[in-house]
């Protein structure tokens, strides 16, 4: 799948005098070509270029981690990544976790440990995990609580998360 947006060359001005640059992104599988204003933060150009809503726009500073997507395979916080430096690398959403139409692990774990209560920092945790534990940092409770730290849950389900982690880890 492929979008184009405006062509206008690269470097032009958007409306508010700001140089666009055509981004030529890699999200869940499909390659995108999005003319965007070179201050575009990766959260940004998903949620509203893109209308991948999954990855949620928190404290907007890189403190909650509710914004926390997968890029080459790496977790990052994308409100602190400009969607220019991630031309041509994978960025994998919440949206492309499940495979027809049946959960991945991670979000089946969290579902039978009850690991949300607002489910607001839930896309985030879940995004963290399943980066966690392919880094295979969820040997106990107090490396997934550890490697977990970025990523906030206000209201207080660290418990039923770290389970959720645990068990889809297969411990």
């Amino acid at each position: 799948m492929s979008r184009i947006t405006d062509t206008a060359p690269s470097g032009a001005q958007g409306p508010s005098g700001v140089p666009q640059i055509d981004a030529n992104l890699r999200v869940n599988g499909a390659r995108y070509r999005l003319r965007l204003d070179t201050r575009v933060t990766l959260l940004d150009a998903l949620r509203d270029h893109l209308g991948l809503t999954g990855a949620k726009k928190g404290c907007d500073q890189g403190a909650c981690g509710a914004c926390t997507v997968l890029l080459d395979g790496k977790r990052v916080v994308s409100c602190l990544v400009l969607a220019a430096q991630c031309e041509e690398r994978e960025v994998t959403t919440i949206e492309a976790l499940s495979q027809n139409e049946q959960p991945h692990p991670v979000q089946d774990a969290f579902a039978r440990h009850d690991a949300f209560q607002c489910g607001y920092c839930t896309p985030g945790q879940i995004m963290s995990a399943v980066a966690l534990i392919a880094e295979g940092r969820a040997g106990s409770d107090e490396d997934i609580a550890e490697f977990m730290s970025g990523n906030i849950c206000r209201c207080g389900a660290y418990p039923n998360i770290r389970a959720a982690v645990r068990d889809a880890a297969g411990g």
